[in-house]
């Protein structure tokens, strides 16, 4: 499988670790930066060319690593068909997967230790989503919720606002 990989400056430490974990577990890395340390970067950026990889089936997962984890998560959200999470722990990386189909996996650099992200991202790549019928109902509600608010017939109000 090939994983696109990205980072900002928060994440580039831990980079070369996570991108050795992709290729110990017998994938294939798509870098999508960031390929210097650069204090100026921005977070949105990785998470956008990660998810682009993802959307356009150059990559099937994707990991993206910034300072907490959180920023490069809540922007890669925002492209379609990009389902991601952080995850600092192996249960819920494979359990993502399993359950809600995850596709991209977020660290924090400034969280998880070098040899705890490795097994985490292993845990990620080996887990492959159950289809059972109760995540497959969910999943389709997620894509629901995502083609509803893309078009713009979202309606506040049937969320109890």
């Amino acid at each position: 499988m090939i994983v696109a990989l990205g980072c900002d400056h928060a994440g580039y430490p831990l980079k070369g670790r996570v991108a050795r974990a992709i290729e110990e577990s017998g994938h294939e890395v798509l870098d999508c930066g960031a390929y210097a340390l650069d204090p100026e970067d921005d977070y949105p950026d990785f998470a956008r060319a990660v998810g682009l990889a993802i959307i356009e089936r150059r990559a099937e997962r994707g990991l993206l690593v910034c300072g907490s984890g959180v920023g490069v998560a809540v922007a890669a959200c925002k492209l379609p068909n990009v389902r991601a999470a952080m995850a600092h722990d192996t249960f819920s990386a494979r359990q993502g997967v399993e359950d809600d189909d995850l596709n991209v996996l977020a660290l924090g650099a400034r969280v998880i230790g070098p040899e705890l992200a490795a097994e985490v991202v292993r845990a990620f790549l080996s887990a492959r989503f159950s289809g059972a019928e109760r995540h497959a109902r969910r999943s389709a509600k997620i894509d629901a919720l995502e083609r509803d608010t893309r078009a713009g017939v979202f309606d506040a109000r049937e969320a109890g606002s």
